[in-house]
């Protein structure tokens, strides 16, 4: 049977379902097509592998992963058989370009980049900060508008093959009902602001600060469930002020079942964007969104270009300013049921993992 190699990060943060989802999506809907799959970690000072053993337990995906010492040997598996997988393997889908080790990226017969954070790689690369993505033989981006009207990302002479985020619709279920627009999320995450054609790109933090008053201008709960460190005092005392309820993912959503629980008790997601991808518009979809939508839950989105590759107005609003983002509340408070069968219509026809990774192994010439 055919492997395809998934190489990513997430023993390097423990107690973040959300993140490792991200992964998981992609190994779940590549052995639902009938693929042999396995994952490759990289382990530094602090990693967990035990949080990825759970993980991959949790995903019933036991015994198909390692996890790398530097340049030593791995756990999960040896790393001679490690080295015979990935020779054998279709291809190894690299996220991000975390797997750096030369020896198994020599092993591989054909490396794929997998980029989930459009547009930052591009810049530094554009800036002589880093290049993630030299060594690669084909490049795929979740950024569905690179290269399409208004997007400022670097293509940087490459041709990029774009995918939405695949969502396993079986391990997301529509359930009924649900309280309050949440959303799970990074006040500022791994990546700093960068400096690109004369504007400063931020975080999330900055775009969260525009949309702070939300929760005064409608009447309805608003949620996040918000990784912000104890020096963003003045930050977390804003939003609590503005109304927002600020939840702690790592202690109350720190495990798997916990996390989706939570996304499939809320009404819908209201997500905030990195300012990255609202101002290089480079069609960045949340994976975390597309389970909202597997799950029935209406997604009120800021808009980053995604527009050029999901319908939106129906189950799925984009906004662009706080007065839309108002306007977009109110229509699924006005409308709840209608925007619900919308939402799981949408995942079903657009985020299938089964379709949306399809898709890619045709444009790839892997199917």
């Amino acid at each position: 049977m055919a492997t395809i190699a998934v190489a990513g990060a997430i023993a390097q943060r423990p107690g973040r379902p959300g993140h490792a989802w991200a992964f998981l999506a992609y190994l779940l809907g590549f052995r639902a097509l009938g693929y042999e799959v396995l994952f490759v970690d990289s382990l530094g000072p602090g990693d967990d592998p035990a949080w990825l053993a759970e993980a991959m337990a949790w995903a019933g995906l036991e015994g198909c992963w390692a996890a790398l010492h530097g340049e030593g040997e791995a756990l999960g598996m040896p790393r001679r058989r490690l080295l015979e997988e990935l020779r054998g393997a279709d291809f190894l889908l690299n996220v991000n370009g975390f797997l750096v080790d030369p020896d198994l990226l020599a092993a591989s017969p054909r490396r794929v980049y997998l980029d989930i954070d459009p547009g930052f790689g591009q810049i530094w690369a554009e800036q002589g900060l880093a290049d993630t993505f030299a060594g690669h033989d084909d490049f795929v981006s979740v950024g569905t508008n690179l290269g399409g009207p208004g997007c400022t990302v670097p293509l940087l002479d490459r041709e990029w093959i774009a995918t939405l985020p695949p969502v396993p619709l079986e391990r997301w279920p529509v359930a009924a009902g649900g309280r309050g627009f949440t959303s799970v999320a990074s006040w500022r995450g791994p990546f700093g602001p960068l400096e690109h054609e004369g504007r400063t790109l931020g975080l999330r933090a900055h775009e969260l600060r525009r949309f702070a008053a939300l929760p005064r201008q409608v009447e309805a709960p608003f949620e996040l469930a918000l990784d912000i460190d104890p020096t963003d005092a003045a930050d977390r005392a804003l939003l609590s002020r503005e109304g927002w309820r600020l939840r702690d993912p790592l202690r109350e959503l720190a495990d798997f079942d916990a996390y989706r629980a939570y996304v499939r008790g809320s009404a819908a997601e209201i997500a905030i964007a990195k300012g990255l991808y609202v101002g290089t518009k480079g069609g960045w979809f949340s994976d975390r969104s597309a389970t909202y939508l597997a799950s029935g839950k209406p997604v009120i989105a800021q808009d980053t270009g995604f527009g050029a590759a999901l319908p939106t107005g129906c189950g799925l609003l984009a906004f662009e300013d706080p007065d839309e983002a108002v306007a977009a509340v109110e229509e699924v408070l006005a409308r709840p049921a209608k925007h619900e069968r919308a939402a799981r219509a949408l995942a079903e026809e657009h985020l299938d993992a089964r379709l949306v990774l399809g898709r890619l192994l045709g444009r790839l010439g892997a199917a």
